[in-house]
């Protein structure tokens, strides 16, 4: 798979099979529309391209907004990579470019720029400024510019229609299960480890300290986590907390992770962590003696859902 960055850096004669989105999450929803479009796309001998745009509008257009993504770029683009697309193309979104009306973006963008032939979008896609056109209005365009426009229905479990939004919020409560239902994968964070203060090491439980680079990466709610953490493409089940260590007079939010079975020297090592359940919330304890204590029954629960994974 390609990445560009920028429109105007794109250039094929080969015509293309499009989906326009933010995409942040790659849910089932998004991936019903990618998969309809690569399928398409191999069959007609065409080009499977993704047009996305970074930052996320709402953080462009709503400076009030404190909005944190499910996926950073690097993680948007692996799994848009193992879906199969040709070409994933990333565009600065900025005022000046949501001003751009439905019209000349189509014009300008979908016909002159991306050489489309066909644009597979979900049902409730609007595009233009301020967001004035509908996939209604799209077909019509479509007709006018001669290209081809397919709705795809709204992904639904459990009745409930999927969106970014609702898998964010399930993030932000600690609902990493309806989360991962709704994803259809486990919501994951990648991070470098670094060195912390040796306080679980002293007790009995060795953390690796993850640090985030990319500030805008959502991070559930403060608790302790039952994960799964891949280390130079092995994997391993594990424990994380995250949280301010009130037991320890913390300040700042640590995300902190004890891998079961696991005894390497990983500092300065990437790392993925999948997270699996929340086992509990966060706690001040009266003394390291009774966190110690938590901290053994969290592992031995841990062990035991280990079977249902």
């Amino acid at each position: 798979m390609k990445v560009i960055n920028g429109i105007d850096n794109y250039s094929s004669k080969k015509k293309s099979i499009i989906t326009i989105g933010t995409f942040d999450g790659i849910h089932v929803g998004h991936e019903k529309v990618i998969r309809t479009l690569v399928k398409e796309s191999l069959s007609k001998n065409l080009l499977a391209n993704i047009l996305t745009f970074f930052p996320h509008p709402r953080m462009v257009l709503n400076k009030d907004s404190e909005i944190k993504l499910i996926d950073t770029i690097k993680e948007k683009e692996k799994k848009l990579k193992n879906l199969g697309v040709n070409t994933l193309i990333i565009h600065p979104f900025t005022k000046e470019f949501s001003r751009m009306s439905s019209i000349e973006f189509t014009r300008d963008i979908l016909i002159k720029k991306l050489n489309v032939y066909k644009i597979i979008l979900g049902y409730d896609h609007r595009f233009g400024k301020n967001r004035e056109s509908s996939v209604e209005d799209l077909i019509q365009l479509g007709i006018a510019y001669n290209f081809k426009v397919e709705v795809i229905d709204a992904k639904k479990i459990n009745s409930i229609n999927i969106s970014s939004t609702k898998i964010r919020k399930a993030i932000q409560t600690g609902d990493v299960n309806k989360a991962n239902l709704y994803l259809g994968k486990y919501f994951e964070i990648n991070g470098n480890v670094v060195k912390g203060k040796g306080i679980g090491k002293k007790i009995g439980f060795p953390t690796a300290n993850i640090i985030i680079k990319e500030n805008y990466k959502l991070i559930p709610n403060k608790g302790v986590y039952l994960i799964k953490a891949k280390i130079k493409n092995r994997s391993y089940y594990g424990m994380m907390n995250i949280g301010n260590r009130p037991t320890l007079n913390g300040k700042n939010e640590t995300l902190e992770v004890n891998i079961f079975n696991f005894n390497e020297n990983i500092y300065g090592k990437s790392l993925s962590i999948f997270f699996l359940n929340k086992i509990r919330n966060e706690i001040k304890f009266d003394s390291i003696e009774k966190l110690s204590n938590q901290l053994q029954k969290d592992k031995d629960y841990c062990k035991v859902l280990i079977n249902k994974f």
